[in-house]
Order: structure tokens, then sequence, then C-alpha cells
């Protein structure tokens, strides 16, 4: 029985030593598989931090404005009797472009100068009569009174057969014509459009923060998505005495050449205003900056020397650093990297300080101060 009892025992301690040993077994293997995990490299691609020229930008969004532009229209209604102009014509300050029927204004005009040319005979004739004194001083008197109001009815007249012709009131370029020989044009009725193109104003809006940064005289570089390529110069020419209230922007107006005239009011247009001097500034691409809400960092890469194959044992660590402002994929960087040092762009996920790894510079992010949108 006591054989039996300590066979049992051995055999019980002999599985349970096996579970456990296995266990051990298992779990040192698995230690193992993690530490090794840890050593693994990590592939990142890298950058190396550069200084380049950095000139602050103010960038804003507005719209065109024609120095001198107006909807054309006339005072009276009438039928159009005579027309002008064509459609995109440039037109000279002055030119006649319309005229209504004005038969009745015109012969009616003719009566009262007839009238007038009466009642100059009649007082140049009584005032000569007036030094004889054949006629009384009433009498002239009389006939210079009758003479002023005759001129007053023949200007009045001349006023309204005027204003059955429309002329430009400054010179520029014509829109499209909205109406047609014979047609009857009620007061009112736009004719065609007229916009001065050469220069052109950009107005435009900007925080009160930049106004003591502006000013008048300041040049600015204009674009418009029509011609992607191409810049347009200008210079600010007004700055609006008062801040807008709910936004608390100001409005700054510029003017721009357009001698080719390939600017029209109403197109919307990009502003950048450079404000102050250049400066030398470290830049890095913005994918490099990891955003925390507890400060900004990098990866900065360290290299431990060879290892036993002669490679570079490369490692990172954590870096804060203090930003400055944005240029198109770029980001200057005030404080934290100097000029030289090589910093992670992509993989930043899966690092830590310390880490050892592995670069791959096959894809490397955009790093261009002024990308441009390509349709693919």
């Amino acid at each position: 029985m006591i054989k039996r009892m300590l066979i049992m025992l051995v055999a019980v301690a002999i599985v349970l030593g096996g579970v456990f040993g296995f266990k051990a077994v298992v779990g040192m293997k698995i230690k193992e598989f993690m530490a090794g995990m840890g050593n693994m490299p990590q592939t990142v691609s890298t950058a190396t931090a550069s200084k380049t020229d950095w000139q602050e930008r103010l960038e804003a969004v507005g719209s065109l404005r024609a120095v001198r532009g107006a909807d054309l229209s006339l005072e009276v209604p009438g039928v159009v009797e005579e027309i002008n102009f064509q459609s995109g014509d440039d037109v000279e300050e002055g030119k006649l472009l319309l005229r209504l029927r004005d038969n009745d204004e015109v012969a009616k005009l003719k009566s009262l100068e007839a009238l007038q040319k009466l009642y100059t005979l009649n007082y140049e004739r009584n005032s000569r009569l007036l030094k004889t004194q054949a006629v009384s001083q009433a009498t002239v008197d009389n006939d210079a009174a009758n003479l002023d109001n005759f001129k007053a009815q023949v200007a009045q007249q001349k006023a309204m057969v005027d204003k059955k012709a429309l002329r430009a009131p400054f010179a520029g370029r014509l829109g499209l014509r909205q109406i047609d020989l014979g047609q009857y044009l009620p007061a009112g009725t736009v004719v065609a459009t007229l916009q001065a193109l050469t220069p052109i104003y950009a107005d435009f809006y900007l925080p009160q923060q930049a106004v003591a940064k502006i000013d008048v005289g300041q040049v600015v570089t204009a674009k418009v998505d029509t011609y992607p390529d191409q810049q347009f110069k200008g210079k600010i020419t007004a700055i609006n005495p008062k801040v807008e209230t709910g936004t608390r922007n100001v409005q700054v107006r510029a003017t721009l050449d357009n001698d080719d005239h390939k600017l029209l009011p109403g197109m919307h247009v990009t502003i950048e205003i450079a404000v102050g001097e250049p400066q030398r500034l470290v830049t890095l691409p913005q994918v490099a900056i990891s955003y925390n809400p507890y400060g900004n960092l990098v990866y900065v890469v360290d290299n431990k020397g060879k290892d036993a194959s002669g490679q570079d044992r490369l490692t990172v660590h954590q870096v804060f650093v203090t930003l400055g402002a944005t240029r198109g994929d770029q980001v200057a960087v005030l404080k934290g990297v100097d000029e030289g040092q090589v910093v992670v762009t992509g993989g930043q996920m899966k690092l830590r300080n310390g880490v050892p790894i592995a670069v791959n510079n096959t894809v490397q992010p955009s790093n261009d101060a002024h990308p441009q949108p390509v349709d693919q």
C-alpha cells in the first residue's frame, strides 16, 4: 500500500514538474522573442535639416475690382435710333455709343432757339433806343428778362436732347450689348457694362495683427487660378482706417498692373505680401513634426558607430522644437534642431527613444515651398 502511494506521488511530481517546466521554457522563449523584437530596426525615411532664406509673408484672398466700372443706361425712355458700338469694343472717353429717337426734342429746341434769337434782337435794338430815350428803361429790362428766360429754356431743351444720347463716361472696354436697333428702352435699362481694366484694384482683408506690418506703397504679388504659372505685381494703395468689429479684419486695396488685360473685375485672387527682412532659418518638411498637446517634437537620428557586420548602428531620440511660420510643405524651426542634423520624416508612430532604425529613402515626402495641385 505504501509502495503504491509512493509510486503515485512520484508520478504526480513528474507530471507537475513537466507541466511547470514546459511553462517555464515557453515563458523564457516568449521573453527572448519579445526582447529580440524590441531590438529589430524600424524602417523609416529621413531628411537633413538645412538653412534656407525665409521671407515672412502675409497671405489673403480677395476680389478684383475695376478702377472705374459702370453699367451704362439712359435717364429717359425712347426708341433706339442709332448704335455705334459692338460687344467687347475698347472705347475712348466721350465716344457716342447710342442715340434714341429725338425728332420731337430737336424740333422743340430749334423753336426755342429761334425765339431766343428774336428776343436777342429785341433786346439789342431797345438797348440802342434807350440811349436816345426812344424807349423806357422798363422796356429794356423786360426784354432782358425774356431773353434770360429763353436762354434757360434753350439750355433745358439741349439737356433733354443730350439725354437721348449715351456717351462713354470714361475710357474702357465694353461688355456684351444688351439692346438692339429699333428697340424701345424704358428709362434705366442697362445697355452694356463699361470697365476700365488698366490698372485694376484687388480688395482683400487682413487680420488686425497684420496692420503694423503693412503700409501704403508696399509691393504685393497676386495670383489667379486662371493663370497658375503667372504672377501679377502691384502696390498697396489704401488701407481702410476702420477695423470690422465682427471679424476684426481690416480691408486693404492694392493696385495691380494689367496692361495685357488678363485680369478681369470679379475674379478671385490670392495676395502675398512680403514683410520684414529675409532670414536664414532651419527648415524641415512639415511631416517630420509630431504635433502633440504637450509640445511639438521630432526624432533626431544618432549614429552609434559600427556593428559587427560593419554597418552603421542608427538610433533615434526625441527633441522638442519651437516652430515658426509654414511655407508650402515646409515649416521653419526656430529652436531644437540645428543645420545638418538628420531627422525622421516617415514612420514616427513606431518609434521611441533609443529604438534602432533602418533608413529607406526610396520614397520621400514633398518638401516644396510653393506646391501646385496636380490633377491625376
